[in-house]
């Protein structure tokens, strides 16, 4: 079958990218798809790295000959622009890219796509929004909304009064999730944030610092019947405080993101960790089969071509005994 190779040449920052389209007779093309995505940083980082590469390899299997895949792992934003000119250079039609800091890939990002590549940015945006590509983001509102609405009504079921909050870093979406986490506790004027009146300490999505928060916490209260943890790697180190303390008062733990660690806690019944709320890193997946169904027609893609970018919600959900099935996957990383 003869190929035809159209190239094209543009310099961005001090590289050269190279872009490509493969055509086959007939008029169809083999989609070129590069997955750009930061290396483990913490748990669910590294969920995104392992969904990216399970998803291509389920992919390249179901759509073979119709898209082609190269999958890079950055350390950081400087590695992350080389990374991605390396997928130029490749001749990508498609970019599906968690930037692993907005600012330093909105330039290189935006270039792309004034040479023609398509462009699906996974979960944070990028800081220009003058130019056409899809925003896959996570629903941060509905994951601090379901984890109020859940704990409210499960504390106060159950005749608990008094719970502290650890949130993540601060950043829009940590505020996103925290902001309607505290709009349904404080629906219940029973319940008492021990910090104060919406007051909550950042972990940094870390499962260490969410060690040492909550050590801090049994220090500090006597008693402390819930803590939402906001993160369930910042929930696997508040869990680990309270088992070494052999404090008893602690009666419910949820987190949020959906890892496999927390959705064992739920399967296997433990009755601090009944529930999560869903972000999961599977995203990447959906980002990359969304490049998929652009490329083979099943999706439009005038998103490319508009003024601004096209955002898309993957609807947050709370997790637990009834459905966690659904969503654990015994081989993944988080």
């Amino acid at each position: 079958m003869k190929r035809f190779v159209i190239l094209a040449l543009c310099v961005l920052l001090a590289g050269v990218f190279v872009l490509g389209c493969t055509k086959q007779s007939g008029g169809s093309s083999v989609a070129k798809i590069g997955v750009a995505v930061p290396t483990a940083d913490h748990g669910w980082t590294g969920g995104i790295g392992w969904w990216a590469d399970f998803a291509v390899k389920e992919l390249e299997a179901q759509y073979s000959g119709k898209v082609e895949f190269r999958v890079v792992h950055s350390a950081n934003a400087t590695q992350q622009v080389s990374d991605v000119e390396n997928l130029a250079s490749w001749g990508m039609n498609y970019l599906v890219i968690l930037p692993h800091e907005s600012a330093p890939l909105t330039a290189p990002v935006k270039q792309l796509h004034s040479k023609g590549v398509k462009v699906i940015v996974v979960d944070r945006g990028l800081t220009e929004t003058d130019f056409g590509y899809v925003n896959l983001a996570g629903d941060n509102a509905g994951l601090g909304r379901y984890s109020g609405e859940w704990l409210s009504k499960t504390m106060v079921a159950e005749g608990l009064t008094n719970y502290v909050v650890m949130g993540g870093m601060p950043v829009v979406i940590d505020t996103e999730r925290m902001n309607a986490f505290f709009a349904e506790m404080d629906k219940e004027s029973s319940l008492t944030d021990l910090l104060g009146a919406d007051k909550y300490e950042f972990a940094n999505w870390s499962v260490q610092d969410g060690l040492r928060l909550m050590e801090t916490f049994l220090q500090q209260y006597p008693r402390i019947d819930a803590v939402f943890c906001q993160d369930d790697d910042v929930l696997t180190g508040v869990y680990q405080a309270i088992r070494e303390s052999g404090r008893g008062d602690v009666k419910i733990l949820i987190g949020g993101a959906g890892s496999k660690v927390v959705y064992e806690y739920i399967k296997d019944g433990d009755p601090l960790v009944r529930a999560t709320t869903l972000y999961h890193p599977s995203m990447i997946r959906d980002g990359i089969q969304y490049a998929v169904d652009v490329a083979l027609g099943a999706k439009s893609d005038s998103f490319d071509s508009a003024g601004s970018p096209t955002t898309v919600v993957i609807p947050s959900a709370l997790i637990d005994k009834s459905n966690v099935d659904e969503y654990y996957n015994p081989d993944s990383s988080f």
